[in-house]
């Protein structure tokens, strides 16, 4: 045994240990506001932040301590300041990089460790159906960010032709829509267009009605519950899966229906989780926290469908492109990508 490999893994292990203790502390200073009240950048006491937000004061301040270890908020002499680069994505929910609102998916990994654990004893099945509520609610808060930095920027731009049909008059299905943040942030940027969201999962579908409702878009938008091989509907001009193909138990049937809705010409829009084509070249940051997930989320779900393909978070270009030609399209390229997203484009 190599003692200096030793103590250096148990390093590793400490300091992973403190990030997943402070990602709960994370999602404390989201739920009870404790970052949006630091977000001016001015520096607070604990006895002033606890007034601020209604909370104890001995408990806010043990909470500072542990963001200051971190690096989350600066220390000097008793003052916690939140430095606006943390702000951002801490504190102010309309940044591209806010993250904070996202972190309670971690929080569902342990709501659901005994199911995982018979899933993983079992045959792999968990659906996302049966995931702590929690998971529901972070998953759009998660990617919602993202969306709203990149969507209408860049990603729609980067599909050939697809923004001046959008700008006429476009017909858009969602697939696999969630609480339809991607659906509602495409509707409010092309007026002309209709756009048709499609989930499996009821309560989502509800909630997506109400932000509809909420953001009064008429019927402009529509919210159906229906799984991705079988929604309603046809003469789409696009149909897009926003981070949700990797969790279907046969994307390829998904895939098809796509082929079978879109109109000639039509595209659909594919946006996953990035990852390149071999295991060790998504040995970094990013595949760690999306194998993670997938462990827990996306892979049972998968198991718990027919087919139950696993294609996993981290299924890459490649395997993807398989799952479009086996569907019968003929054209497949990668439209853009960020460093959490690969766009991808695929057309008759």
């Amino acid at each position: 045994m190599d003692e200096a490999k030793l103590n250096e893994f148990m390093g590793k292990l400490v300091v992973d240990m403190g990030g997943a203790a402070i990602m709960a502390n994370v999602i404390l200073g989201e739920e009870l506001g404790l970052y949006r009240a630091m977000a001016d950048g001015n520096p607070v006491t604990p006895d002033q932040l606890a007034e601020r937000t209604g909370c104890n004061a001995r408990l806010v301040r043990e909470w500072l301590s542990g963001q200051a270890a971190s690096g989350y908020v600066e220390h000097n002499q008793g003052r916690f300041r939140l430095p606006e680069e943390q702000a951002m994505a801490l504190a102010q929910e309309d940044s591209p990089v806010y993250v904070a609102g996202g972190a309670v998916v971690l929080a569902s990994m342990y709501f659901d460790k005994d199911k995982v654990v018979t899933a993983m004893r079992g045959d792999g099945a968990l659906s996302w159906a049966d995931h702590h509520p929690c998971l529901f609610s972070g998953t759009e808060r998660f990617f919602r960010p993202g969306y709203r930095a990149h969507l209408v920027s860049e990603w729609l731009p980067a599909l050939d032709g697809v923004v001046p049909l959008l700008e006429q008059g476009a017909k858009v299905a969602d697939v696999g829509c969630g609480h339809g943040a991607s659906t509602l942030i495409m509707a409010k940027a092309f007026p002309k267009s209709t756009f048709h969201g499609f989930d499996f999962h009821d309560r989502s579908i509800e909630q997506a009605r109400q932000r509809a409702a909420d953001a009064a878009l008429g019927e402009r938008v529509q919210f159906t519950q229906a799984t991705a091989r079988s929604f309603p509907g046809s003469d789409f001009d696009l149909v897009c899966f926003f981070d949700c193909l990797h969790d279907m138990g046969d994307p390829v049937g998904a895939a098809q229906r796509a082929h079978e809705a879109l109109k000639p010409g039509g595209s659909v829009l594919l946006v996953e989780p990035f990852a390149n084509d071999e295991l060790d070249e998504n040995l970094n940051p990013v595949g760690r926290l999306f194998y993670a997930a997938s462990t827990c989320i996306c892979t049972p779900n998968s198991l718990s469908q027919d087919v139950k393909l696993g294609l996993g978070a981290q299924a890459g270009e490649r395997r993807l492109r398989h799952v479009f030609a086996e569907a019968g399209f003929s054209r497949f390229r990668r439209a853009t990508e960020t460093p959490f997203n690969l766009v991808l484009e695929a057309r008759k």
